[in-house]
């Protein structure tokens, strides 16, 4: 039986390969339904009332939070990594919203409107759209209490404290950090917060690691500084899509 130097797996026949992906096939199956259950169970979630008058900076004026529901039930907000004095976005959020334009007109069939929300002005989030091409809503909550009341930034003494993300549950290296939020609105014009989620609970959103964690070598992530080391935003790469025309030389 041969070994595959470069992956460290074993060569073997086509009726051994099946046997094998078969007993694989069987966790996967037992994996999605484990996903389904929690998926119905998140859904049994109680809702909090949100009390406070927030007010977002976008290109249409100032809004509320019912607001930017845009006549829909159901907002999904992502919290992107993008503070006051930063001179462009993160990269790993970057990576999950290069998926984010094709998702909307899919999310408004089931009446839910997407927005990000960064604590960046405005004008420093439209110059950053700009120039990674996206089109999807992006609203500034650098003049309110947002992102604070929603755990994704925090203050210097706050970092030093200890556990300040994640529910309390982990130490974060910066003052803005990533998340995902849901909220709810009734008849009457009432908001609720109904989800949130932080850390590895976004993993979900960076679909380029479902081909990765599908491919021989994985993430390949093994012996770098932190896993997303590797990360750029899609313009900084050295390698670029064929046929790309802003492909620049080695000396970019």
């Amino acid at each position: 039986m041969a070994t595959n130097a470069v992956a460290g797996s074993k060569i073997v026949s086509q009726a051994d390969w099946l046997v094998a992906r078969k007993k694989l096939l069987a966790k996967e199956k037992e994996l999605t339904h484990l996903r389904d259950a929690l998926a119905a169970e998140r859904r049994t979630l109680p809702w909090v009332r949100v009390e406070h008058n927030y007010l977002f900076d976008t290109p249409a004026g100032k809004k509320t939070l019912a607001d930017l529901f845009d006549g829909r039930s159901q907002l999904a907000v992502y919290h992107f990594m993008f503070g006051p004095d930063w001179k462009e976005g993160c990269p790993g959020c970057s990576m999950a919203a290069d998926g984010f334009d094709g998702v909307k007109p899919h999310l408004i069939q089931r009446d839910v409107t997407f927005t990000a929300m960064s604590r960046a002005s405005l004008d420093q989030i439209e110059a950053f759209k700009k120039r990674m091409g996206w089109r999807f809503p992006w609203v500034s909550s650098r003049n309110n209490s947002f992102n604070r009341d929603f755990q994704v930034s925090f203050t210097r003494e706050e970092l030093a404290s200890g556990k300040v993300y994640n529910y309390g549950t982990m130490n974060f290296p910066a003052e803005e950090a990533p998340g995902f939020s849901t909220f709810a609105k009734d008849s009457a014009g009432n908001v609720f917060h109904t989800y949130s989620t932080f850390g590895r609970g976004l993993d979900e959103l960076l679909g380029v690691y479902y081909f990765l964690d599908r491919s021989a070598k994985g993430r390949n992530e093994d012996g770098l500084p932190h896993p997303m080391a590797w990360v750029r935003h899609h313009d900084r790469y050295e390698i670029r899509p064929t046929g790309d025309s802003s492909c620049c030389s080695a000396g970019h």
